[in-house]
């Protein structure tokens, strides 16, 4: 990939109609999705590009790959939590109408699948009753 068609990629211009690739997986992404005002992940790997502060803005310095990590509630609404891969950061971004429902779906049952302390333990407790 040229050096020019990287900073076509990383637009910080995009306005509503208009398209970008994702760095990640490829895809061409519209830039309008139902759900969403600043649309700034893919619909199928969810990953995105650093490029806000806040919403819309494009002020960040950064650029790096947001991976998705997780998915939280916020106004009754899922949102996809993002962390950059660069530098760390932590952002929020509203689930769009077209993201891949089972990439979602990874995401929300990932603390069941991947528990934060052993299971084990828990059985053991419940035996002894």
């Amino acid at each position: 990939m040229n050096q020019n068609h990287f900073q076509r990629l990383q637009d910080r211009n995009n306005k509503p109609g208009r398209q970008f690739v994702c760095l990640y997986c490829g895809r061409t992404v519209p830039s309008e999705a139902p759900g969403t005002r600043h649309r700034n992940h893919c619909p199928r790997c969810l990953r995105s590009v650093h490029l806000d502060e806040q919403a819309g803005d494009r002020a960040s310095p950064c650029s790096g790959i947001m991976e998705p990590v997780a998915i939280s509630v916020r106004k009754k609404e899922w949102v996809i939590i993002h962390r950059c891969t660069v530098c760390g950061a932590l952002r929020e971004n509203r689930v769009a109408g077209d993201d891949n429902e089972m990439a979602l779906l990874s995401l929300a049952v990932r603390p069941m699948a991947q528990p934060p302390f052993p299971l084990d333990g828990l059985n053991t407790k419940d035996k002894e009753r």
